[in-house]
Parts: structure tokens; sequence; C-alpha cells
């Protein structure tokens, strides 16, 4: 998954309530055609098409493809920059995964509370998603060590795996209370978004707040980036492109 693709775990969290949580909305897309791996060692950036193929930094030093490079003092110290500040920023990056997942699950729940055919089973089946999904986490990041692709790859299997079934659920029993003219349980639409947003909108100002920190640490690792003398092959390496706009909302 490149750096580009976790960002896109922020829009999960898009929900009428997130959109409520404040009066001004971020709009940060990342964009790089790496992907991305922090080891004890180094930070790794690897792509299949382009040149270079494999940029990596390791205390001030710079590999690419095939060979240690030589670069000044400036772009060590750029270079050192560029490592402590990925290191510092990932785990916000695993956390905003997580959470955003986690605003995803609770929405999904309280609807279920009112239209599963069974909600006793489909709580358990989100119960069992989440606790999957934090299990990825760990596995896929710690203090020493962050990998895009396996952080992308275990959160859609947590996510894929269970929300079939659950909107099945949800959209099996929202057609049978029609149906059958179950007005009780087709009036809790009236108070659906009151109540998912109650339940909701604490987490997503929370959360909007770390998305806005991450903006801000990708848009300093890229003036890192754009900042490096090194040239290959006569070009930048363009690790990295943040571009950032700012939404007014109106207000409620």
């Amino acid at each position: 998954m490149r750096i580009a693709s976790l960002w896109c775990v922020l829009l999960l969290a898009s929900t009428g309530a997130m959109a409520r949580a404040s009066n001004v909305s971020v709009d940060c897309d990342v964009h790089s055609d790496y992907d991305f791996a922090l080891t004890h060692k180094s930070v790794v950036l690897t792509r299949k098409d382009g040149v270079p193929r494999t940029v990596l930094m390791r205390q001030g030093r710079l590999f690419i493809d095939n060979k240690w490079v030589d670069v000044g003092a400036a772009d060590r110290d750029r270079l050192i920059a560029y490592e402590r500040e990925a290191r510092a920023t990932m785990p916000l990056a695993a956390q905003i995964a997580s959470d955003a997942a986690t605003i995803a699950f609770t929405t999904l729940g309280e609807v279920a509370k009112g239209f599963s055919r069974d909600p006793a089973a489909t709580e358990a089946k989100l119960k069992q998603a989440r606790a999957e999904l934090e299990r990825n986490l760990a596995r896929s990041v710690s203090a020493t060590r962050f990998n895009s692709a396996e952080l992308g790859k275990g959160i859609g299997e947590a996510v894929s795996g269970v929300v079939p079934r659950v909107v099945g659920d949800i959209v099996g029993g929202a057609l049978r209370a029609a149906l059958s003219g179950d007005t009780a349980q087709l009036e809790q639409l009236d108070n659906l978004d009151a109540r998912i947003e109650a339940v909701v909108e604490p987490r997503a100002s929370a959360l909007e707040r770390n998305a806005e920190t991450l903006c801000r640490a990708m848009q300093s690792l890229d003036r890192i980036d754009n900042a490096l003398e090194y040239r290959h092959e006569g070009q930048r390496l363009e690790l990295l492109r943040v571009e950032v706009k700012d939404h007014a909302r109106p207000a409620h």
C-alpha cells in the first residue's frame, strides 16, 4: 500500500457526524509513488516502476537502488531529520487508521441495534473484526517498525471480512420491517442520525485533530524531501507530495 493509500483510510471516517465536528475541514492529499517501510535501522521506500526503485535512509546515509551514494553534510542532516520525523509520524498514522475503523464499526453497531435481523450476532461479528484489526495493527506497527503494506492489508481484511455480512443483516432487517409494516422499528430512523452523532462526534473530533497533526507532519517530510540537494540521474528525489486545502464549513 502506498502512502497515499494509507491516507485514504481517513475517508472511512467521513460520516455526517464527523462533518459537523468542527467548522473547518482540512483536505490533505498525500501522494507517493513508493511503498513505505520502517525498520529499526532504516527508512525504506520501494516501487515497481520508475527510477530509482529503491531509496533507503540510514543515519544520514543514502542507498539508491544497488549502492550507497555520496551526499553532502547538509543532506546528511536532512536525511537524519527525515528518518527521525518518519519514525515519530507513522505511529500516529496507524492510530488514525485504527480510530477511523472504530468510528466505522461504531456507526454500523448503532444501526445494527435497530435493524439487524440478529443484533447480538451482528455485534459479535463487529467485535471479532475489531479485535482482528487490533492484532494486525500490533503486527505491522511497533516502536521500531512500520510497514504500510501490512497495515493496509490488515485493515482491509478486518473491514472487508465483516462489513458485507453486517450490512446484509441490517438491510435484511430494514426490508423485513418495511414489508411487515413494523412502524415502531422504522420510526427508529427518525432519531438514528442524532444517536449516531452523539456516539461518534467525540471520536470524530479527536480523529480530525490527529489528522491535521498528521497532515502537518507529512508536509514537514515533504519539505525535507524537496530540500535534498542529491540528484539521481539529474532528477530530484520526489518521495512525497502533499497538497493542503482548507474548506470553511457552514455553521449549524
